[in-house]
């Protein structure tokens, strides 16, 4: 299996470009997946350079590269801090995340997370994960579910879709993505069937997969370890991850507005570099997965 088999890397020019690397320098890519990120970071790194990566998916660790430069973690980044540490490192001049997720994981049927396949609710990144799709379709209550579907779904029908849930699963349990989609069929009209659909499994795998708060929590640790002069380079694939990483660069925070020392001075830990940079016309056309993709980049002051 190769890396293009299992994950297009999405914006690969100009997200490695992003993080302005130091042949010496020492980089995490937070996100692995097939590892194409990687093996072009590799590319542009010397000999004392050095690569370290993150993927909690135990499927990619068969893409690791065979490099005395590289260390693939099989971890969650939200414990990017803690596990730095544990190889010896305290601080980085570059992190690039690649929000989302991979094509290997919408294409693997099984691993429930494509509306083109019926495959368990399962939706779990790691297998290490104990809440699984089934447990928040099955076990929530009525206001957890409706602020799943709300806030990261966008549905309108949220409260609805959430009654409709409840009142089938008392009698049957919903164990597969076919029979989710039969229970919510009301509230699936012909021609957007398939939009509606891709939102109702987006906010359910956020949830189960703690999407928001992991990227909350990695930003947060992200202006601890960066190197003076350090970049980041944020890939994301929608509204909720874009909201956060556009946030978090102007202001250090997620919410509110930003910090002001005693002489009204906003202190923030990064700046941005440049615009908001998104896949060219020929990249789609390649890769129909890359149209929502969003890359900010930012140094750390």
């Amino acid at each position: 299996m190769t890396e293009m088999n299992y994950h297009n890397p999405v914006l690969l020019k100009e997200s490695v470009d992003g993080l302005n690397i130091k042949p010496d320098g020492i980089y995490v890519d937070v996100t692995f997946g097939g590892g194409g990120h990687s093996r072009e970071i590799l590319n542009r790194l010397g000999e004392k350079g050095r690569l370290l990566a993150f993927d909690q998916d135990e499927d990619a660790l068969k893409n690791a590269i065979d490099d005395s430069r590289f260390q693939l973690i099989n971890e969650n980044f939200r414990y990017i801090k803690q596990f730095l540490k544990f190889y010896g490192v305290r601080k980085v001049d570059g992190i690039l995340a690649d929000f989302g997720v991979s094509s290997h994981q919408f294409d693997k049927a099984e691993r429930g997370f494509s509306t083109r396949f019926d495959a368990d609710l399962d939706m779990r990144m790691s297998k290490k994960n104990t809440v699984s799709a089934f447990e928040v379709v099955n076990v929530y209550d009525y206001d957890e579910l409706r602020r799943v579907l709300f806030q990261y779904g966008d549905l309108r029908n949220a409260n609805a879709m959430a009654k409709t849930i409840i009142a089938y699963r008392e009698t049957t349990p919903i164990k597969t993505t076919e029979q989710l989609k039969e229970v919510l069929k009301q509230y699936l009209p012909k021609f957007r069937e398939h939009k509606i659909l891709a939102q109702i499994y987006q906010a359910i795998r956020i949830e189960v997969n703690q999407e928001i708060q992991v990227i909350k929590e990695f930003l947060e640790q992200s202006s601890e370890l960066m190197e003076k002069g350090g970049r980041l380079s944020l890939i994301s694939y929608h509204s909720l991850e874009d909201r956060l990483v556009k946030r978090y660069i102007r202001s250090g925070q997620f919410e509110g507005e930003p910090e002001k020392d005693f002489y009204g001075n906003i202190n923030v830990p990064f700046k941005k570099v440049g615009g908001l940079i998104v896949p060219t016309r020929e990249e789609i056309k390649i890769n129909n997965r890359a149209r929502s993709a969003k890359l900010r980049i930012a140094e750390k002051l």
